[in-house]
């Protein structure tokens, strides 16, 4: 709970430094499908290029023992093709987030750390609000703990692996600070 409170810490101190029309408050409906909470801010760094930080997290744990608790940050670098919060966007992304749970069989516990590439687009809804889409592939290192899925379940092995695929998708809202 602490690393939540710190990483909510982290994005108002990067919020804080936005202006008219310079910063945005945003939501991804996609982590809204899988029970995740999370939120993001976007600052403007210059006329076409802006941060985009957004934190992840979930605590829930369903019946028998199902569960897909975990939090993260993915930190984006975007480069506008037009003009910013408008249109189309490349971005390079980073992500880490420390994960513990698992719906089938097993029961995943470890931390992954990664990068990758991203195209996106976003619409102006009206004065204040935006639709962004947005996905990306790149590479994760996870490493892990797997167990039985029961309570108190049983240690299967320790384990490592490299991942490269699909790292970012987002359905999100955009609420423009002015």
């Amino acid at each position: 709970m602490k690393k939540v409170i710190v990483l909510i810490g982290v994005l108002l101190c990067l919020s804080s430094v936005g202006s008219a029309q310079n910063w945005a408050v945003k939501t991804n409906l996609a982590y809204w499908a899988t029970t995740t909470l999370n939120i993001g801010t976007e600052v403007a760094l210059g006329q076409r290029l802006t941060l985009d930080v957004v934190g992840v997290y979930n605590p829930f744990t369903f019946s028998h023992n199902k569960k897909i608790l975990c939090w993260g940050v993915q930190p984006e670098l975007r480069w506008w093709m037009c003009r910013k919060f408008s249109g189309h966007f490349l971005g390079v992304h980073g992500h880490y987030g420390q994960y513990n749970g698992g719906i089938k069989t097993f029961r995943y516990d470890g931390w992954l750390a990664g990068a990758g590439l991203s195209y996106g687009y976003q619409w102006i809804l009206g004065n204040r609000w935006n639709l962004e889409t947005e996905i990306g592939v790149g590479y994760a290192r996870l490493n892990y703990d797997k167990y039985l899925r029961t309570h108190c379940g049983k240690f299967i092995e320790h384990n490592a692996r490299n991942y490269f695929g699909p790292t970012r998708f987002s359905i999100s809202f955009s609420y423009m600070i002015k």
